[in-house]
């Protein structure tokens, strides 16, 4: 039984990910079709980091979790504790990604950035677990390269094929 029901849900997660797959792993891909609302322009990890120097990052996730690592030129805005004028002195038309663990959190803020009128807005799809999965460098407090990523929680984690886990 548990044969046929691994073999449905592989199944279901090659289907829903033929066309557009923007994470590597067709199970990451499955889940975050089903969880995003996708409803917010979104970029893939590989085109954010082919044009990183292009961004300014926005870091989505809670502060302990920026804390252990983030992505290069970011901004911490939180999540929790977000408002939109940490933003106040950017322009309105600035290219922003926002990114969290794996897009659900970051989807929302990029959604309250395009209502405040944000027009360059992205949300990083698949998250800074597909930008260290894809071989992307993520740094520490002190801007040094390092391998350690806020997992979030064992759920969520198991999506994170690279680095080390730290929760």
């Amino acid at each position: 039984m548990k044969t046929i029901i691994a073999s449905m849900i592989f199944g279901l997660s090659f289907i829903a990910c033929q066309s557009h797959a923007q994470v590597k792993s067709g199970t990451f891909n499955f889940t975050l079709k089903m969880l995003l609302s996708r409803d917010v322009p979104e970029i893939t990890v590989a085109d954010a980091a082919k044009n990183s120097g292009r961004y300014m990052f926005l870091d989505a996730r809670e502060q302990k979790e920026y804390n252990v690592s983030h992505l290069p030129s970011t901004r911490f805005v939180g999540y929790d504790s977000f408002s939109i004028t940490f933003l106040n002195d950017l322009p309105k038309d600035k290219p922003l990604v926002v990114y969290c663990s794996i897009g659900k959190r970051s989807e929302d803020i990029t959604r309250k950035l395009k209502k405040a009128g944000f027009t360059n807005v992205h949300n990083l799809y698949g998250g800074i677990f597909e930008w260290v999965n894809q071989g992307n460098q993520v740094y520490d407090l002190q801007n040094k390269p390092t391998d350690k990523i806020h997992a979030y929680g064992k759920l969520w984690g198991r999506f994170l094929d690279k680095g080390t886990k730290v929760y």
